[in-house]
């Protein structure tokens, strides 16, 4: 909520003006007696957190009536906005010093928590209101910062938190911490301190608007130069829609301008409907990807393409149609014995098509056309109803077929791609005819995850990060799904898929596997590593598991290629996974783990270890950068085993070497520029220093609380000029946008997975 270093002069604009409105809000809210409560107080500062809006108000209440009147507010705040760094790190000691000063509404949360409070023991603290911080006091604090931050920690992780803590701070052994030795520890982390001296008052406030700039993105040079190859091909794309129709229409312009408008359009849907045959041959396209075409044409947007040419078939369909109609209607003027509905609905000799049924056949088109584009909006394909998306889409057999009959040199369009169309559909449709799968393994994870273990077929090839099309047809019979295989091609024997239950076959595949005589995933608080207490649910073998796995038989039809097919070519790749997105990138960290366990090399009289360089002529790889966001802690433990294992492989190289660097953020975690977070932060790194691993993940690498800096994240990927950094990003469309825009800013190159 801080905002960003070096702002010190628009900080304190800000404060100002943000002190404003809260005179202004105070004055809406309070009564009679011009004072808040405590529920009003936090609606006016928009605190939320219960335990850190007790503390915050209890020592805004000076005079303990219980209420806070506006000067009583606004000199507590003035003192945080207006004060040195001292007085704010004083009020940060007062509010981890609660028995200097609780509201009876935190000892009454606690009671009901059943948390042993300071102020509930028998005898009052020897450091009670006299300025120090004893070691029940900062358990607590500890204890509602890890709760805000969804953070689960057993009570003996608690424990060592609040120990390593203590121990730092209490500098002369006394048993409590006073201010000095609280500043003294504090000035060992230059971050803090520094979020100390921007605005204390940030603490409380809401974010900032985000800035914009006043050009719009679509005009930097950054923009045209990292989309130079899709807007190339749009541009030629355009060109030659423009020439197909002007060519057409001028052919046709002594006929009149109604009918050279619908010859101009009918060339246009001659390309264009055919065009969309080609934007989907995903056999052909991933084979594409392993040539120097992979550089100049956008192949990782042929999805995106094929959704933009079906909305201008649509346009060009109804001008077509409407050009047609509008030249009957002067037809049936001028000749005066036909109706316009006899020129529409009745085969004509000589009027196009075959038998001269152009008529029928076009407005049969129109209506198809119009049903496929609207059963294949995403509010209906995510709602549920996949099954009318794909039946409409199997229309397009009919639509090439009527066209085939509608315009009489459509076929010399279609014959190339059609033909490679149906080759790819029976190339996949004998794949799929030569047998079943088997379902060897089901692990249901955290946040409805399903991990399948397939078996791997004899002769099936694949790259990592490529995807499959998965049928099992004890889910639905007919409907195939893409998901990205998460193990690496190295592993011969099985293939893993991990399927997040996100629509209605997901959830399916999830409960199918989710009986009532099979264990259910429990949450439970995470022991002191997620690689010792994994809360994962295996499908045990037994009658009934064993009857479930027998059923669900599975195809799949596959592999399919992605923009991650790229990062083994890359000089320095980042990898970017949102949640679930790390399947992608699961796959290709594991083929490089395996590449590692290929090269390591053994000296036969020391032992010592080392690895070849990686580099060959498959791999041009100097640096990997992993970076995993996810929600919460829980999220870490679909890929944790496999981390781990990199850690490893890591750790036996030389200091200062490492080929590869994981950055785990947990973005439901408070963030270290968020004040009320700063003693869990602190004791998180002091015993992940200790211990030599992460208490949230068990892993080496620290945790980071809150969502990345991308500003600092790609400015120190930028100063270690590895190569060119090529970034690859698989999660949501909103944050693939922020992701984006910064890759621009750094004229790094940016790919995302697409289905």
């Amino acid at each position: 909520l801080c905002p960003p270093a070096g702002s010190c002069t628009m900080s304190a604009a800000e404060d100002a003006e943000w002190l404003r409105r809260v005179r202004k809000q105070f004055g809406n809210l309070a009564g009679e007696n011009k004072e808040i409560n405590l529920e009003e107080f936090k609606s006016a500062l928009q605190v939320k957190e219960s335990f850190f809006a007790e503390r915050f108000f209890a020592l805004f209440d000076s005079d303990g009536s219980g209420t806070i009147s506006l000067e009583e507010l606004l000199k507590a705040l003035s003192l945080l906005v207006h004060g040195n760094q001292t007085d704010k790190l004083r009020f940060l000691f007062q509010v981890y010093d609660v028995d200097g000063k609780m509201n009876r509404g935190v000892v009454g949360v606690l009671r009901c928590m059943g948390v042993p409070a300071v102020t509930q023991r028998g005898a009052r603290s020897p450091c009670a209101g006299s300025g120090c911080i004893d070691p029940d006091e900062l358990r607590l604090v500890l204890r509602w910062c890890l709760r805000e931050s969804a953070i689960a920690l057993p009570e003996e992780r608690l424990a060592d938190l609040t120990l390593a803590l203590f121990e730092a701070a209490d500098k002369d052994r006394s048993g409590s911490i006073t201010f000095e030795e609280l500043r003294e520890e504090l000035e060992g982390f230059p971050e803090v301190m520094e979020n100390l001296t921007i605005s204390a008052a940030s603490w409380l406030k809401p974010p900032p608007p985000t800035e914009r700039s006043c050009r719009p993105r679509y005009l930097t040079r950054a923009y045209w130069h990292n989309h130079r190859g899709k807007l190339a091909f749009l541009g030629v794309y355009a060109g030659l829609n423009l020439l197909l129709f002007a060519l057409a229409a001028l052919r046709h312009a002594g006929l009149g301008g109604w009918l050279a408008v619908a010859r101009g359009c009918g060339q246009c849907l001659n390309f264009n409907c055919s065009f969309l045959a080609v934007l989907m041959l995903r056999r052909c396209l991933t084979w594409l990807r392993a040539t120097p075409i992979a550089e100049v044409l956008p192949l990782d947007q042929h999805v995106v393409f094929h959704q933009l040419v079906g909305y201008v078939v649509l346009v060009l369909a109804a001008l077509h149609t409407g050009a047609h109609v509008a030249n009957f209607s002067r037809l049936a003027r001028q000749d005066g014995r036909r109706a316009l509905a006899e020129y529409l609905l009745s085969a004509q000799p000589g009027a196009g098509g075959l038998g001269g049924t152009a008529s029928q056949t076009g407005l049969a088109l129109q209506g198809l056309l119009a049903a496929m584009l609207a059963f294949s909006s995403p509010c209906i394909r995510r709602s549920g109803h996949f099954e009318v998306f794909y039946w409409t889409h199997l229309s397009y057999i009919s639509i090439w077929t009527l066209l085939i009959l509608h315009g009489p040199h459509f076929w010399k369009w279609f014959a190339v791609p059609g033909c490679l169309f149906a080759l790819e559909k029976v190339v996949g449709l004998a794949w799929r005819r030569a047998g079943g799968l088997r379902i060897v393994e089901v692990n249901l994870l955290p946040s409805k995850v399903t991990h399948l273990v397939i078996e791997r077929p004899q002769f099936f090839r694949y790259k990592p990060g490529d995807y499959v099309y998965l049928n099992i047809p004890a889910i639905a019979t007919y409907e195939w799904h893409p998901f990205t295989i998460s193990s690496a091609p190295e592993q011969q024997d099985t293939l893993w898929l991990h399927i997040r239950s996100l629509g209605q076959w997901t959830n399916k595949l999830y409960e199918y596997f989710q009986q009532p005589e099979l264990p259910s995933p429990e949450p439970k608080p995470l022991s002191r590593s997620l690689r010792e207490k994994r809360c994962r649910c295996r499908v045990q073998v037994g009658a009934d598991a064993a009857q479930l796995l027998a059923n669900a038989g599975c195809y799949i039809d596959g592999p399919y290629g992605t923009p991650t097919r790229r990062i083994f070519t890359s000089e320095h790749a980042v990898l970017i996974g949102a949640g679930i997105g790390i399947t992608p990138f699961a796959s290709i960290l594991q083929s490089i783990m395996y590449r590692y366990r290929r090269r390591k090399q053994s000296c036969p009289s020391c032992h010592y270890s080392w690895c070849e360089d990686l580099r060959d002529e498959e791999m041009t790889l100097r640096k990997v950068d992993f970076i995993w966001i996810n929600r919460d802690q829980k999220h870490f433990e679909w890929f944790v085993s496999l981390l781990t294992k990199l850690e490893m492989e890591q750790a036996e190289q030389e200091p200062g070497e490492q080929f590869l660097e994981m950055h785990m953020y947990m973005t439901s975690a408070l963030s270290k520029s968020d004040m009320k977070a700063i003693g869990l932060q602190m004791a998180l790194d002091l015993l992940a220093a200790k211990d030599q691993r992460d208490s949230i993940t068990g892993l080496r690498t620290r945790t980071q609380p809150g969502r990345p800096d991308w500003g600092k994240v790609f400015g120190k990927v930028a100063e270690e000029k590895k190569g060119k950094v090529q970034v690859f990003f698989c999660g949501s469309p909103a944050l693939a946008k922020v992701i984006r825009a910064h890759c621009e800013h750094f004229g790094f190159r940016f790919f995302k997975e697409n289905f």
